[in-house]
């Protein structure tokens, strides 16, 4: 499977610090009616049997909406419950051993933070490559801002997609203009929301002007 450049427009990242009594099931949908392009189920927390109960239910849903499901550093959930992906950092496994395990039918992400990186992902089987934190952000707090000028570097190094993600929300996207990337990937900016469908949809329009036609 090659990664439609499409999919990264609105990323979703999930995270249950912001339930208030929701399932992630309920708050996932709500996203999805809101128009998110991609949802990574991100569990750092959960052990496997309920990281892949989680999966199981949200993969139907993304289903809905042919939306990918992609699953954050954990390849044996991933292949499990039937997910379109595994998305790893530079700290998880390495790529080119997740691609061996997952094969070629199913899109492999990988964080990268600067043009090496990102050339040494795509030859070891990245589809789409997330750049950041492109932001300050408190989902992070390990890695450094990455500049406009690093994202067009990394843009101009690959030809996968390209999403950013780190302290982005509605007030800043347009920041992102000419940079080259594909979209968006939000974590708080979404699962914070309350009405996560309709920041969703206001998200997605930002995000739309941002890469323009």
């Amino acid at each position: 499977m090659r990664c439609d450049k499409r999919h990264m427009l609105l990323y979703a990242v999930t995270d249950r610090a912001w339930l208030h009594g929701q399932t992630l099931a309920q708050q996932v949908e709500e996203a999805l009616r809101g128009g998110v392009t991609c949802v990574q189920l991100r569990e750092k927390e959960l052990d496997d049997g309920a990281f892949l109960r989680e999966a199981e239910a949200l993969l139907p849903l993304c289903r809905r909406y042919h939306v990918p499901l992609i699953v954050n550093d954990n390849v044996e959930v991933a292949l499990a419950c039937g997910a379109d992906g595994v998305h790893v950092g530079q700290e998880d496994m390495a790529a080119g051993e997740v691609r061996r395990r997952i094969g070629e039918d199913k899109l492999l992400g990988v964080s990268v933070h600067t043009v090496e990186e990102a050339v040494e992902a795509v030859r070891n089987g990245a589809d789409y490559l997330g750049l950041g934190a492109v932001f300050p952000t408190s989902t992070k707090t390990d890695v450094d801002q990455m500049s406009i000028g690093t994202l067009r570097a990394i843009r101009a190094a690959v030809e996968v997609p390209l999403v950013a993600i780190g302290g982005i929300h509605r007030g800043n996207i347009g920041q992102l203009a000419g940079s080259g990337v594909d979209g968006v990937a939000l974590v708080s900016a979404i699962f914070s929301a309350a009405d996560i469908q309709a920041a969703c949809r206001e998200l997605r329009r930002l995000s739309e002007e941002m890469v323009g036609p």
